[in-house]
């Protein structure tokens, strides 16, 4: 069973076809709330299928699930309560406007408080008070069935979420995987000499720009999946982003290109550095994508410099920047090796 059910228990391919599986599953327990409200013959059970949609229908990681579902429950709680009183109201009192201003007052105060941490919690307090309310003159049986059917509707979403869950860890190491592959790629054409004005050099950098805003958006759902703190997520990102604006610099700084000799003695001088550079980032990313973080554990020691070394002048700030490169790479290689028990699900 595991041979067969391989490409569907494999963390890359689930990551791959993240979009497929989710738009299945969302599908799936649309068609469960539809058989389920319809086979007990529930009132107003369309609202189970909307719910389903509004908790899981825009978010494929379980780590956002599980906080949506949670916002969704209490707002709705709140909203029904509160609709239910001015339902309470309208019928005991009788009076429209007085139930329009009471709405209308209600919401506001949702509003206010929908703008900042528990917004989404407040914005759906506001909408269930209507959809349990209407304009106050639904029956109160009628917000009672909405409210279960909301509540179902959330228990069939969490149900469904656990079903080959698209974990953000998926995302977020695969992803750092491939900007480590592309850091390596920049640093490969620095050290041969190849132009950074390059389309291929500027597509490049331009694309570490973009995985590094898409990894920092990914970093909640992951600390709330595998336990990771927000302030150990933020170190390995720091690490990415001074190893990418040390390449952005290499490449400015780098020797002039079209003197040989020049390019010849600092690809010579800092040889080992080249080489250990270029490892490291291919064994983190290898690591990242295989699961194989025994590969972060090895040691790796870059070469001190022999006092006999060639110096030039010109070339001291390249060298020194390199240095820094290594040393930053190998505390984000330490990292991810201390934290390999926790993304490497």
């Amino acid at each position: 069973m595991r041979r067969i059910l391989r490409p569907l228990l494999d963390p890359y391919r689930r990551y791959r076809h993240a979009r497929l599986i989710h738009s299945v599953r969302v599908a799936l327990g649309l068609l469960a709330t539809i058989l389920l409200t319809t086979g007990i013959n529930l009132p107003h059970g369309e609202w189970a299928s909307v719910t389903m949609l509004v908790v899981i229908g825009g978010l494929q990681h379980h780590g956002n699930i599980g906080k949506k579902a949670a916002e969704r429950a209490i707002g709705t709680l709140i909203g029904a309560g509160v609709g239910l009183l001015l339902v309470a109201q309208h019928a005991w009192l009788d009076m429209p406007w007085l139930t329009y201003f009471s709405m209308a007052v209600v919401c506001g105060f949702f509003s206010y408080h929908a703008i900042g941490k528990g917004g989404y919690t407040a914005l759906l307090s506001a909408i269930t008070v209507f959809i349990v309310a209407g304009h106050g003159d639904n029956p109160i049986t009628d917000g009672l069935w909405r409210g279960v059917d909301i509540l179902i509707g959330i228990a069939l979403a969490l149900a469904f979420s656990f079903a080959l869950p698209l974990y953000a860890v998926y995302s977020w190491r695969y992803n750092l995987a491939d900007a480590l592959r592309d850091c390596a790629t920049v640093y490969g054409r620095i050290i041969s000499g190849e132009p950074v004005s390059a389309d291929e050099h500027v597509r490049l950098m331009s694309k570490l720009g973009a995985a590094m805003v898409q990894l920092r958006s990914l970093m909640p759902s992951v600390s709330k999946e595998v336990k990771m703190s927000m302030t150990e997520l933020d170190a390995i990102q720091r690490n990415l982003r001074m190893c990418i604006s040390t390449l952005e610099i290499l490449g400015n700084i780098r020797p002039n290109v079209s003197d040989p000799q020049a390019l010849a003695h600092f690809q010579t001088g800092l040889k080992a550095e080249h080489r250990q550079i270029r490892v490291q980032l291919v064994g983190m990313a290898r690591a990242l994508k295989t699961g194989a973080a025994q590969r972060l554990e090895r040691p790796v020691e870059l070469p001190d410099a022999s006092p006999d070394a060639p110096v030039f002048n010109t070339l001291d700030g390249y060298r020194m920047l390199t240095r820094q490169l290594a040393a930053n790479i190998g505390e984000m290689r330490q990292r991810l090796a201390k934290a390999a028990p926790r993304w490497n699900i």
